[in-house]
């Protein structure tokens, strides 16, 4: 089972461990990285790549002191290494025109207001854990476990027919 990276980026210590809290039980099958900044966060993806750990999903916060959160997910998703990763703002800040700008650019899976709720932002987690999944690991068997179990015997039995009409 490959490993991949979750990315969590906010300015806000307290808020960076409340994410990495929420989502601890995914520990066991993900590498969950925090950062305070997005040159944290792009030195975190630069050691990620030269590892060989594809970045599976990032949550990141809009207002920060020197950067904002959708030019980075609008930047991460030009790039190679991170355009298939998940892209998720949480935030409480981010204007309806942010906000849009970064869902026209392709660049937003999915919008998270502060404050939000442990369980809820788990849940959306694994949902786009799971299409990535589905979208890019052929080995998608040890998923079930983790994920949703539903979606991936889908995937699965979709593969399956796939192949046998060929």
């Amino acid at each position: 089972m490959s490993k991949y990276l979750i990315l969590c980026v906010d300015d806000e210590r307290d808020v960076l461990d409340s994410v990495t809290n929420d989502l601890a039980s995914l520990e066991e099958h993900f590498i969950i990285e925090a950062a305070e900044s997005v040159a944290e966060a792009k030195e975190i993806l630069a050691d990620a790549n030269a590892d060989d750990i594809q970045l599976a999903l990032i949550l990141c916060d809009h207002i920060m002191p020197d950067d904002l959160g959708v030019d980075f997910l609008i930047e991460l998703s030009r790039l190679d290494m991170t355009a298939n990763a998940k892209k998720l703002l949480l935030t409480g800040q981010a204007g309806l025109n942010e906000t849009v700008q970064a869902v026209n650019h392709a660049s937003l899976n999915y919008f998270i207001a502060k404050p939000w709720q442990g369980k809820t932002l788990k849940q959306v987690v694994i949902d786009q854990l799971t299409s990535f999944m589905i979208e890019h690991d052929a080995n998608l068997m040890p998923w079930i476990q983790v994920l949703d179990a539903e979606r991936i015997m889908e995937a699965i039995s979709n593969n399956r027919l796939n192949y046998s009409d060929m």
